[in-house]
């Protein structure tokens, strides 16, 4: 029996607990608004994170406002509004439309995250890259493929709210993407003060489309409290992963979550479509891992001969 390498083994648990979590956001938050839902579940999870956050932060790593400066605070606080906005768009997507059909088209937001590293930080697109993004895009047509002329699923994505909803949500998840990178690693913020700054700044970000849409969610907190604990859980063993691997590895398997809502909303839900959806999530995580390996490989053949056998 082959034993995992331990960053492995916490990038297979962060791909089941968001894909469950989207499950459960369809299954049991459908009469929510979004803005609500961010709201509440990201005020349990700082509640959840926050013993993590007093044991594993050093205050005199933390970096002052003064050494941020005024960019640097625009970028947490721009990189917390767009996560807070794009979760929003994501439940709203998952209101109007099934889990198997919305987590597929929601997870590229790597497509998304190439384009703004080329222009801003001078990435270089690699053929891998290039292919990557076929591949993805490739995805939310057979997502939308119900037979007919080809041109069908272009113009049912085109018009289709839950895919514009979820390809907005991943456009602003792939912004804050970039905004992550550079706190975590150009501000050295540190991963257990920046997870409750993240869920506060997205958080109070839609705080004032919450307020006027509120629903009383006083019957259902405990709902909420677990749904934030599972929250703090995936971006506990996320940020893990992705410390103890590099991230060409991580990421591919994170995102293996929309094969596992997709599996979860077919088989549970009974959702329609759910042999083409599952085609279409496969398509999409081989497409974020082609975008993923990309970055440190040029061809397949630099793959096969990292390879360990």
């Amino acid at each position: 029996m082959v034993a995992l390498e331990p960053g492995i083994v916490y990038s297979l648990v962060a791909a089941v607990v968001w894909g469950t979590y989207i499950f459960l956001l369809k299954q049991y938050f459908g009469g929510y608004p979004g803005a609500v839902v961010t709201v509440v579940v990201n005020a349990f999870a700082i509640l959840w994170y926050l013993p993590v956050t007093a044991t594993q932060t050093n205050a005199r790593a933390l970096p002052s406002l003064g050494e941020l400066g005024l960019y640097g605070v625009a970028v947490v606080v721009g990189t917390g509004a767009l996560v807070g906005i794009a979760f929003v768009l994501f439940v709203d997507a998952l209101a109007e439309g099934d889990v198997s059909y919305v987590a597929p088209i929601n997870k590229l937001a790597p497509v998304f995250v190439l384009p703004i590293e080329v222009v801003l930080l001078n990435q270089f697109l690699g053929p891998l890259q290039i292919t990557g993004v076929l591949v993805a895009t490739l995805a939310v047509y057979v997502a939308n493929y119900r037979g007919g002329a080809l041109s069908d699923p272009l113009r049912r994505a085109v018009h289709s709210r839950p895919a514009q909803l979820a390809l907005a949500s991943a456009a602003c998840y792939a912004a804050s993407d970039v905004g992550k990178r550079f706190a975590l690693q150009e501000l050295a913020i540190p991963t257990a003060a920046w997870v409750p700054v993240l869920f506060a700044a997205a958080g109070l970000a839609v705080l004032p489309v919450a307020l006027r849409r509120w629903t009383s969610v006083r019957g259902a907190l405990p709902k909420f409290a677990a749904a934030g604990a599972v929250v703090a859980l995936g971006e506990h063993v996320t940020s893990t992963a992705f410390a103890l691997v590099p991230a060409s590895v991580a990421s591919p398997i994170v995102n293996t979550q929309a094969i596992v809502a997709v599996i979860l909303g077919g088989v549970l839900l009974h959702e329609r479509h759910f042999g083409i959806r599952l085609v279409a999530a496969v398509l999409a995580v081989a497409g974020v891992s082609l975008i993923a390996v990309g970055g440190d490989f040029r061809s397949i053949g630099d793959v096969v001969a990292a390879l360990p056998f």
